[in-house]
């Protein structure tokens, strides 16, 4: 099928909802690594990766192989039947996780596994009220739509019981501070909305240690340790959500909440996880876990062929200790992204951990005036370039970068020199952009 030809018929057949980028829709036919290729054969340097999704590269043989494997041995059992591959993998994932998370559900998406967690953190405390941010995304059912902190993607939720506190974004402080002189009052605010939009007593709190969605939002040094100490001051559970920060993309460390030294009670995880593939993950601390009411399935949930793709990823990280490549070429990315912004005045923010990084874009960096248009133009042109990137934000002006965790410096410098002829084209008719 030809580029017209799957976009007239994802017109027809696939429900509006289902969004894309681009004007011109962009299909994409194969990948290898951190590479794809449209049907026409066009070849792309993808650093978006699915959203956060790809995180060892497109079609790698050493996820590809075991898969390939498996598939010829034993496809599905559901959750009826105990596999060696599903406790092969919770047992790793254990040894792996912070504190004492221990005990995992396995679903096939990170909403699964939020819903999960939520269900989960009211079944362990015997509270209903649970505390999300502003700015934050945790899914598309009916319950973590509720959770969602951006309207456009609450569409249709009715679920009770969810108050939003204000998030860490400390380049739009919702209270109008400043870093360090505010004294981190978004997170001493968590009490005082407790206390007036709750009950008083809580089920626990979900966060992203970096909102994805919300344009890869990263919280000052102090904001969860704080956050933590007043959820569980209010009998709550706290609930990282490392859907998008999981499996060392943050750098250093295998999930972004251990940057901020904070022990979740319940953890949840997909996307990265299965490399494409999909799973979810939700593993909490053993009380909170057998707390959890009975009898459950999940059909699909650690079936044998997601196991083994899982186990596979976990593996090829530690071997080549892509938890280290993330802190280091993530960091050569910050620096060239810096760059970038001294080159470009529209750029009005960089931040991000590792290899998850982002551009807030601007039309002037004094007033901060979101530039979703900018965005708009810069994906297009990224692609007329042969750059895949993304884009999110509450504004929809930020630009999201995130490759596969195995890129090398040469990969972000290909991407930088893109970058830089794509803003070069987007801002050509700015007078005050050199």
């Amino acid at each position: 099928m030809n580029r017209t030809e799957i976009n007239r018929k994802k017109q027809q057949f696939i429900f509006p909802a289902v969004s894309n980028f681009f004007s011109d829709p962009l299909p994409i036919e194969r990948g290898h690594m951190q590479h794809v290729w449209d049907v026409d054969g066009k070849r792309y340097l993808d650093f978006f990766g699915g959203i956060v999704t790809v995180g060892v590269g497109h079609a790698n043989p050493r996820i590809t192989g075991p898969v390939k494997a498996q598939m010829d041995k034993l496809g599905h059992t559901s959750t009826l039947y105990p596999h060696s591959t599903m406790v092969a993998l919770a047992e790793k994932i254990a040894h792996i996780t912070p504190g004492r998370l221990e005990k995992s559900f396995f679903t096939t998406s990170g909403t699964d596994a939020n819903e999960t967690a939520i269900d989960t953190a009211r079944q362990h405390t015997g509270n209903l009220e649970i505390i999300a941010l502003r700015h934050s995304y945790s899914g598309r059912s009916s319950l973590t739509k509720s959770l969602n902190g951006i309207a456009s993607w609450r569409k249709s939720s009715y679920q009770v019981g969810i108050v939003h506190a204000m998030n860490p974004y400390c380049y739009r402080c919702p209270m109008g501070k400043t870093y360090p002189s505010c004294e981190v009052a978004c997170a001493t605010d968590i009490e005082a909305v407790i206390q007036a939009s709750t009950s008083g007593a809580i089920a626990g709190m979900i966060a992203e240690p970096i909102q994805g969605v919300g344009g890869f939002i990263t919280p000052p040094k102090e904001y969860f340790k704080l956050a933590f100490n007043i959820v569980k001051q209010y009998g709550g559970d706290f609930i990282a959500d490392e859907v998008q920060t999981g499996w060392g993309r943050t750098g250093k460390k295998w999930f972004g909440i251990e940057h901020w030294e904070v022990e979740p009670d319940i953890l949840t995880s997909a996307k990265s996880l299965g490399n494409g593939y999909p799973i979810g993950l939700t593993i909490a601390t053993p009380e909170i876990a057998n707390a959890y009411q009975g009898p459950s399935i999940a059909t699909f949930g650690g079936n044998p062929i997601a196991s083994v793709t899982a186990k596979a990823v976990i593996d090829l990280i530690e071997e080549d200790d892509l938890l280290t490549n993330c802190a280091v070429v993530g960091g050569y990315l910050r620096e060239r992204l810096l760059e970038l912004q001294q080159k470009y005045p529209i750029i009005g923010d960089v931040r991000g951990m590792g290899l998850m990084q982002a551009l807030e874009l601007v039309t002037d960096p004094a007033t901060k005036q979101p530039a979703p248009t900018f965005a708009n133009e810069l994906l297009e042109s990224a692609r007329e370039h042969g750059l895949l990137i993304g884009k999110g934000g509450m504004y929809h002006n930020v630009i999201r970068i995130s490759p596969p965790m195995n890129i090398a410096k040469s990969d972000v410098d290909e991407a930088v020199r893109l970058l830089d002829l794509s803003f070069a084209a987007v801002t050509a008719d700015v007078g005050s952009v050199g």
